[in-house]
């Protein structure tokens, strides 16, 4: 995907991020213009709305369909933004395009849907514009990469993605949990595709949309697409994680943004240094790995199981507390003594088979 094309819109600067604004979904004409109307004067120059609301359960607000354009249409002509919305089917593109809708996005439900996916880039063969695709629901690096080759196969250059987060059945302190280390692998994958934070769907609860915005900027993501409202209170979807735009306004000014082209010489030394602590920490594992062989071959002779689940505990609580106590997180830990742990039961699996 080398040919992909920057999301080059006029009269927009490309300096670092490219935001998109506006509010969860289109509710009534006069709450759109209102909002639009709050966004351009803070300088915003892409509204954005939700016109077809996929939602968990029926009996919610599906958003307010076709009629819904019109008002974005007017959004486009009174204000001078550029319009944005999300589409799910053959006849969202349709009316989308119809009404001159300038970006389109697919959201975290429809990437997970390879024939939904087709079916919208078979709809946008030899349409020129901008499309964002959201990462599926669950953390699937392929099915979203799958995603963006099904639209880029259609014909289309100006490609992004949006960052909103994944699933889990945990409670934890975000919506969506970041796992940044999928739009980080994407980004090494696919280095000439933009990235987009949507840190209103990652928190899910607007006192954390500013530290989302920072972490994505730190990490050099080229843009935001920000879920603000006039009266978020009273927003029909979604309202505790949007912002009027006042809020917004404020968010974006307090940003640091870095520099992404700056010289990595003066980290050589840091670099080395990294390498050097890899190299041991392979060669611990590998020892680590030895013993759970010798470990192995113990409970072959006596005839134990393999898995003792009363002494992983204790290890992996263990483990945690002192991650905690070196400055380290306990669901990092976690997650790298479950890798461990895995494979030392491959091993002794191995030992018990031979």
């Amino acid at each position: 995907m080398k040919d992909l094309q920057p999301i080059l819109l006029p009269g927009i600067d490309r300096k670092r991020p490219l935001i998109i604004a506006g509010p969860c979904s289109a509710e009534t004409e006069e709450q759109v213009m209102n909002t639009a109307r709050q966004l351009a004067e803070q300088g915003i120059k892409i509204f954005r709305a939700g016109i077809w609301k996929p939602r968990t359960k029926p009996g919610g607000f599906e958003g307010v369909g076709v009629e819904g354009l019109a008002w974005l249409k007017r959004v486009k002509e009174e204000t001078g933004m550029y319009t944005a919305t999300e589409v799910a089917t053959e006849r969202h593109v349709f009316e989308a395009l119809k009404h001159g809708i300038d970006i389109l996005w697919i959201g975290a439900r429809t990437t997970a849907n390879p024939f939904a996916v087709q079916e919208i880039a078979d709809a946008l063969k030899g349409v020129d514009i901008p499309v964002l695709i959201k990462n599926p629901v669950n953390p699937d690096l392929e099915l979203w990469i799958g995603a963006v080759e099904r639209i880029y196969n259609a014909g289309l250059r100006r490609l992004g993605v949006i960052h909103r987060g994944f699933s889990s059945y945990d409670k934890h302190l975000y919506r969506n949990m970041p796992q940044w280390h999928i739009p980080i692998e994407l980004r090494r994958r696919l280095p000439n595709l933009p990235i987009f934070c949507d840190p209103s769907h990652i928190g899910g609860k607007r006192e954390l949309v500013a530290p989302l915005c920072q972490q994505a900027m730190d990490m050099g993501f080229d843009g935001l697409i920000v879920e603000s409202h006039c009266d978020p209170d009273c927003a029909w979807s979604d309202k505790n994680q949007q912002v009027t735009p006042e809020a917004l306004s404020y968010i974006l000014n307090m940003l640091v943004i870095r520099e992404t082209t700056q010289t990595t010489e003066n980290l050589a030394e840091l670099r080395n240094q990294i390498d050097q602590l890899d190299n041991q920490l392979l060669e611990l594992l590998a020892k680590r790995m030895r013993v759970s062989r010798e470990i192995g071959q113990y409970k072959k002779e006596h005839s134990m199981p393999v898995l003792q689940t009363s002494r992983y505990d204790e290890i992996l609580q263990k483990r945690m507390a002192q991650a905690v106590e070196l400055g380290m997180g306990a669901e990092f830990m976690k997650e790298v003594m479950q890798a461990i742990h895995e494979e030392s039961v491959h091993q002794q699996m191995e030992i018990l088979n031979q």
